[in-house]
């Protein structure tokens, strides 16, 4: 085992291109969704004006699939001067529906891992999105006996993460998280004295990514596949 890992008793797994596939389900919503304003704007600035409305919206809709939605209907009134037909705001609306209704793809070695990590330590999902979906997903993933707690989270800042170890009495240093993106479940971690593994997945939101000088003398891991996690851990 590796000795920087000797000592941790819970591990935290973030859901979303962690566990499972998502990014790539918006990607191509957002692909339908610059073909249906084609008329009104370029690809790319449809793109790009779509995510300023993300980030001006989370405050008020949070992360997740639903507040995806209506920034795509309120981007496109706005596009197109309010002059978008009832039609195209339909098929925007059926755009979020079928990613609410998309399978649940499981990543390479996720099952394997958390088969052989359950029989050692106590594992538990920290995510964020919305509730609704997050708990759909986990249902249909199959992988919710694996899990000891699901915690969806608004955030994943410092205090965020502060607030749930407090909640389910861990020691910080006997905690490890893995997750996708250094944003969201690595530097935040590392900065409350826990300790973290990066699982890129080969496609992160931009409001996901972070410089090298964020990352530059922080003490964490990146592996290539989730399975790897065995090789550390043992």
């Amino acid at each position: 085992m590796n000795k920087a890992y000797q000592n941790i008793k819970v591990i935290g797994f973030d859901a979303d291109d962690t566990l499972w596939v998502n990014e790539t389900y918006f990607r191509n919503a957002e692909l339908e969704f610059a073909k249906l304003l084609g008329g009104f704007e370029t690809a790319n600035k449809v793109d790009q004006e779509l995510f300023k409305m993300e980030i001006k919206n989370l405050p008020l809709y949070g992360y997740g699939v639903k507040g995806f939605i209506l920034s795509m209907v309120e981007m496109a009134l706005e596009l197109s001067n309010y002059t978008i037909s009832n039609t195209t705001i339909e098929k925007i609306l059926n755009i979020g529906k079928e990613m609410l209704n998309a399978p649940v793809v499981l990543l390479d070695g996720v099952v394997e891992t958390l088969e052989t990590l359950s029989k050692k330590y106590r594992l538990i999902v920290a995510t964020k999105g919305d509730l609704l979906d997050q708990e759909r997903k986990l249902e249909k993933s199959g992988l919710l006996d694996y899990f000891h707690h699901i915690e969806v989270l608004s955030d994943k800042k410092e205090e965020n993460y502060s607030k749930l170890l407090k909640h389910l009495d861990i020691n910080p240093a006997e905690f490890l998280m893995i997750g996708n993106s250094l944003k969201s479940d690595i530097l935040p971690l590392i900065n409350i004295n826990a300790n973290a593994i990066h699982v890129p997945f080969h496609t992160t939101w931009a409001h996901e990514q972070v410089t090298e000088k964020e990352t530059k003398d922080k003490a964490f891991k990146t592996v290539k596949n989730v399975r790897e996690i065995l090789n550390l851990l043992d």
